[in-house]
């Protein structure tokens, strides 16, 4: 197995810690990648089993070897996360203790230059994380209008130049289409002011964020996925969600609200006596500390919330 990619797992102790892993229990890692979560995981269960989702074959791959290496009681499962309910229920399982979500993309996707996910490396403009799906970053940039990819780059990328970069796009695929990363940044860097441009930061990340959210329909999958979770975990069952984009955590944020919160009509007077059917264990999000950002710059923006079934 090659072993030029690397990817080094973010809040990786305090995730798995989080889960509060009984070794006989049932648990779900939904964004296996490497394998990093998922081995700590299973090293800490004895007649439990551990379900692992990627959709992504060569995360499989990579993962494979690290979990044989700890223990056998494990099953892949090549999906999106977002089927995870129907793919547990086709092996009769219902019900969970734990699950855990490290959302965004995996360092070893970034580095695999012709996945085209990097605006540093030259390769095709792909960005899909399921090499079997149709849609791809190409076909976003070539054929979707000014409107929507405007729209795109706005609301998944929080660009404030996207108007511009949309239209530079439009004027650029009219005289060849725009076949590979390297390209794009081009276009990019020919929309933006040049004070923009003198500023620290990729001028092209929040465009190449945007697209990949696009491409791989992230936020509505996790929105989804979370809330069939949700549902199979069992009475103190916990799920433990790591996001790198503001996006990603506003839904998380929003979804384990509103689970752990009573409804009370307002101006109504009355004894609440029942209990919303989740506790937030974290308030706040939890943050990688000082070290793990001076070891691993990928943790920058990343943030941890964690949710339990009463």
């Amino acid at each position: 197995m090659d072993q030029t990619y690397k990817h080094t797992t973010v809040l990786l102790e305090d995730a798995i810690n989080m889960l509060n892993v009984k070794p006989s229990g049932i648990y779900v890692d939904a964004t296996t990648g490497g394998g990093g979560h998922s081995a700590l995981l299973l090293s800490k269960l004895t007649t439990g089993h551990l379900y692992c989702f990627d959709q992504d074959e060569y995360a499989f791959q990579r993962a494979k070897e690290k979990l044989d290496g700890v223990g056998k009681n494990y099953t892949f499962i090549q999906a999106n996360f977002l089927h995870l309910k129907n793919e547990l229920a086709k092996l009769g399982v219902n019900h969970i203790d734990g699950i855990v979500y490290d959302l965004g993309v995996s360092s070893f996707q970034l580095d695999m230059q012709e996945r085209g996910f990097s605006y540093r490396l030259d390769a095709p403009l792909d960005m899909r994380m399921n090499k079997r799906q149709e849609l791809s970053a190409y076909t976003i940039v070539n054929q979707y209008s000014y409107e929507d990819i405007a729209q795109i780059l706005y609301r998944y990328g929080e660009e404030p130049f996207a108007k511009s970069i949309a239209r530079k796009i439009e004027e650029a695929r009219k005289a060849k289409p725009i076949a590979t990363t390297l390209e794009l940044v081009d276009v990019i860097r020919s929309a933006l002011p040049s004070k923009i441009l003198r500023q620290k930061g990729h001028p092209a990340k929040q465009t190449f964020q945007a697209l990949r959210i696009a491409v791989n329909d992230e936020l509505r999958v996790f929105e989804d996925s979370i809330k069939d979770a949700l549902e199979l975990l069992n009475p103190k069952g916990r799920a433990v969600v790591i996001t790198f984009h503001s996006l990603e955590d506003r839904i998380c944020k929003t979804i384990f609200k509103e689970k752990s919160t009573v409804f009370i009509p307002k101006g109504v007077p009355m004894i609440v006596q029942e209990e919303a059917p989740f506790s937030l264990i974290t308030k706040k999000p939890m943050l990688p500390s000082e070290e793990e950002l001076l070891n691993n710059n990928r943790a920058h923006s990343a943030k941890m919330r964690v949710i339990e079934k009463r």
